[in-house]
């Protein structure tokens, strides 16, 4: 690869990111800050040296298979590897990158704030004071769910579920998890953290439950009709990893039941659109995937997409290079 190789970067990011990466690399950036359509995407891999997607764009074996000869990097501006089809970039012997930690502490933060909206009705107390229709104090008005003494079950304990475990003991909240591997007993110990092997008995004893897992075609659907199911009346649902990880439509129908308390949504199955039956539900808190959305946090990932390229064209292993994604 050339010292200056030409990057194609999809959507607009943090002005001191653009800056540098044009003092670095030949640079196409997107000014316009539109979506690229699949056509658009195509023609960008057949040019560029190295591409930097978002998490929004698809890069999957439709648009691997027309990339040029050129293309040996995908350096991807985000944690989430799921867009990308890691088997076909593979075989084409592309690598690919990321942006992992540098997001855990914002999203941890979003999580929490999630499980506090649901549990103290924030949104609906605020939509109601903005429609005028707050009439005062009342002894038994807008009563929602104190969440210290709650059992919180995590689901997938990487650094954010960890993170998330964290605040949770500040909050007097009892952590416990499922995840493909326990944890290291230390951390356990920290946590003081209760690990479950079954995902099924966790989930019916839960209050809360907080998804933290990436999207993997392991972890697609993993809280299925069948599971939410489990969940008790009182229970309440937050999402800050990946849409796809819930059957929506089985979670509004179970919500609108009664069957589940709430639920607090910041990534959707089909994102940006939004499931209607959800939009129905004033228990539901829909957040337009805000987790990373810190000035610090996109300086971190643009930083990371730099060093990550900057690595390559020198002839090393970029420091974020992703092996496998798995839950």
């Amino acid at each position: 690869m050339p010292n200056k190789p030409l990057v194609v970067v999809t959507r607009r990011l943090p002005d001191p990111i653009e800056t540098r990466m044009m003092e670095l690399f030949r640079t196409r950036l997107n000014l316009d800050d539109k979506p690229m359509s699949q056509a658009e995407l195509i023609e960008a891999v057949k040019e560029a040296d190295v591409l930097v997607p978002t998490v929004t764009d698809r890069i999957d074996s439709a648009v691997l298979s027309q990339a040029g000869p050129q293309l040996r990097l995908i350096a991807s501006f985000g944690t989430g590897v799921d867009h990308i089809d890691l088997k076909t970039a593979r075989q084409r012997g592309i690598t690919v990158t990321n942006t992992p930690g540098v997001l855990t502490e914002d999203t941890a933060d979003m999580t929490m704030a999630l499980i506090l909206a649901v549990s103290r009705r924030l949104t609906e107390g605020e939509r109601l004071v903005r429609a005028g229709d707050w009439q005062g104090w009342s002894p038994t008005a807008m009563l929602g769910h104190r969440i210290w003494g709650k059992r919180l079950g995590i689901i997938g304990m990487g650094r954010i579920g960890s993170a998330v475990a964290r605040r949770a003991k500040g909050f007097g909240l009892s952590v416990h998890y499922h995840n493909r591997r326990r944890v290291h007993e230390d951390l356990e110990a920290e946590l003081e953290a209760t690990y479950w092997e079954s995902l099924d008995q966790m989930l019916a004893r839960m209050d809360i439950v907080s998804v933290n897992c990436p999207h993997t075609p392991a972890t697609y659907h993993l809280l299925s009709a069948r599971r939410l199911k489990l969940l008790r009346p009182e229970a309440t649902v937050v999402n800050t990893s990946r849409g796809e990880v819930i059957d929506e439509n089985a979670l509004a129908r179970l919500v609108a039941a009664g069957e589940i308390a709430g639920a607090g949504l910041d990534v959707f199955e089909h994102e940006p659109a939004i499931n209607p039956k959800l939009l129905k539900l004033d228990n539901v808190v829909l957040l337009p995937h805000l987790g990373s959305a810190t000035i610090e946090g996109r300086m971190a990932m643009g930083e990371k997409v730099i060093i990550n390229i900057k690595t390559f064209a020198d002839g090393h292993t970029p420091p974020d290079r992703v092996l496998e994604a798995m839950f």
